[in-house]
């Protein structure tokens, strides 16, 4: 990357239950995308592309959006990529304005969802016509299919696997979540504030064997918002204070790694993972040794475990005991999530990824009140979605 862009407003609603509030997609898009104006200290008016990320609503809903900030008739660009949605909105808007499509560009994303567990994928429909039926193919040759949701079945069977590969533990496992929960009671805007132990996280529900469901990420509704711009946009309106740069930023999709092994390690996108991680690291000059602060896609437990490796935070198969170190909390190397993650902080697919950028925009500027990691200067970002796509992103804070 040459020219350089920047994360100048951030905001994000409060993540909710389904149904809990009475609001339309529109009505949480506003709010986020008014936040994130606010927080630069810009009108609606400077932008010049927007750039809205959803998986659940109709074509153009975006606009729909978007229109709750405005009416200038800007560019809107609708995406839908699982639940890689927000950081393939982010990742869009970066590329407008390094490209010098625009100066100004906002990345929004939001969902308003249903009650109960997520099917097989955004949009799933029939498995056997379902973009995602290759990677449960993989999963019922190895484990066959049961009557669980099938997205916590997918990554259940991939704990399973790593439990018997390395030894990695049940307890391991919902340290995770404990460490999530424990980080999620100091952020308001997350859905779930209540602290758990170890043994309480393993006495709940089991939702797939090993997964109970305090080690699941909910589904939720929220919207959160970004604004990218370029350097001369920084200048001119005075924001070095507030810019926070994307050092670093790849994307990557499902190469034959995900498939050739049979395992459902591999299925649910710890290549990919590891792949745009090595490219993000390459592109920022930066390395996992440089990271203060991680946000990664925990959707289930094991997936944090899985993401560990794949960022080079530990060897392969070593995840179980970094977590249970104290490594990825506050006083140990990194923290991670702590926003609350997935798990705690809510899973609206199109916002996840955003929300995310968020919460390191604040901890880089040392805006993140009683959760705020010390000294954080960068950040990492991993959003992935089956189906498949993973996005790493490296923010840096001069």
């Amino acid at each position: 990357m040459t020219a350089k862009a920047y994360v100048v407003g951030v905001g994000m609603t409060k993540f909710e239950k389904p149904e809990t509030r009475d609001w339309q997609y529109w009505d949480m898009a506003g709010e986020a995308g008014t936040a994130a104006l606010a927080d630069a200290g810009i009108p609606y008016g400077s932008v010049e592309q927007a750039v809205v990320g959803y998986c659940f609503q109709a074509s153009t809903a975006g606009q729909r959006a978007v229109y709750e900030l405005g009416l200038t008739g800007i560019p809107v660009y609708n995406l839908n990529n699982n639940c890689a949605t927000g950081s393939t909105a982010l990742m869009t808007a970066r590329q407008f304005v390094e490209g010098g499509v625009a100066d100004c560009v906002l990345a929004l994303g939001f969902e308003k969802m249903t009650k109960g567990a997520l099917g097989g994928g955004a949009g799933a429909g029939d498995f056997k016509t379902s973009p995602v039926a290759r990677h449960y193919g993989i999963m019922a040759a190895a484990h066959g299919f049961e009557m669980s949701p099938p997205t916590a079945q997918i990554f259940g069977n991939a704990a399973r696997e790593h439990m018997e590969r390395y030894g990695t533990t049940e307890v391991q496992l919902a340290a995770v979540g404990a460490k999530n929960h424990q980080h999620s009671a100091n952020n308001p805007n997350a859905q779930f504030q209540d602290v758990y132990t170890v043994d309480e996280i393993l006495a709940a529900k089991t939702v797939h064997r090993p997964l109970t469901k305090l080690q699941c990420s909910p589904t939720s509704d929220g919207a959160a918002a970004v604004l990218v711009v370029s350097e001369r946009f920084v200048e001119e309106f005075g924001l070095r204070e507030k810019a926070v740069e994307i050092a670093g930023q790849a994307m990557t999709t499902d190469t034959d790694a995900s498939f050739a092994s049979g395992s459902c390690i591999d299925a649910v996108g710890r290549p990919m993972s590891r792949e745009a991680a090595r490219l993000a690291y390459e592109r920022s000059g930066l390395g996992i040794e440089d990271v203060d602060v991680v946000e990664l896609h925990d959707c289930f437990s094991i997936n944090e475990l899985l993401t560990y490796e794949a960022l080079g935070m530990c060897a392969e198969g070593a995840s179980g005991k970094l977590v249970e170190s104290g490594a990825t909390t506050y006083g140990g190397r990194w923290v991670v999530n702590p926003s609350g993650g997935l798990i705690s902080k809510g899973h609206p697919l199109g916002a996840t990824g955003l929300a995310q950028a968020a919460e390191l925009v604040w901890q880089l500027r040392g805006e993140a009140g009683p959760r705020q990691v010390p000294g954080a200067r960068v950040g990492l970002a991993h959003n992935i979605g089956l189906g498949g796509a993973a996005v790493v992103t490296l923010l840096r804070k001069s």
